[in-house]
């Protein structure tokens, strides 16, 4: 699983330009970590919500991959996030999780953390619902 898990993601090329790497992964867990790159801030310094949006999206979809047979792929039906608090830091980590695992659809939760130094806060929640798809 691990595999078929790590070369989905070298496949993702807005994680690469962000330059995310899958820091941890189990059955319904995985764990990403990304810069937060002077490319990808707002017009107030801060981490750009889109760079959250995206973390937390796939942080959520490969958790959901991860209870997928082989053969699969996942895609984002709808998701929903809360920004708690401004992107200020050094980098982000978006740890995401399956909340519920259907015949159709998966359920999944992600938090995201900005890091400054060993501090980490909380930014975001999100709950998305994925599905199977064929690649």
């Amino acid at each position: 699983m691990e595999d078929r898990i790590r070369a989905s993601f070298a496949q993702q090329s807005l994680m690469q330009t962000f330059g995310a790497r899958l820091a941890d992964l189990a059955p319904g867990r995985v764990v990403l970590e990304a810069p937060i790159s002077d490319g990808a801030r707002q017009q107030h310094g801060a981490g750009h919500a889109g760079l959250t949006f995206a973390l937390a999206d796939t942080a959520a979809g490969y958790a959901a991959l991860t209870l997928m047979p082989e053969g699969r792929e996942v895609m984002t039906v709808e998701a929903k996030i809360n920004l708690l608090a401004p992107c200020l830091g050094d980098r982000l980590i978006a740890r995401g999780e399956v909340a519920r695992a259907g015949r159709r659809l998966t359920v999944c939760r992600a938090e995201v953390f900005a890091l400054r130094g060993d501090d980490e806060t909380c930014i975001a929640l999100m709950q998305a619902t994925m599905i199977p798809v064929d690649p």
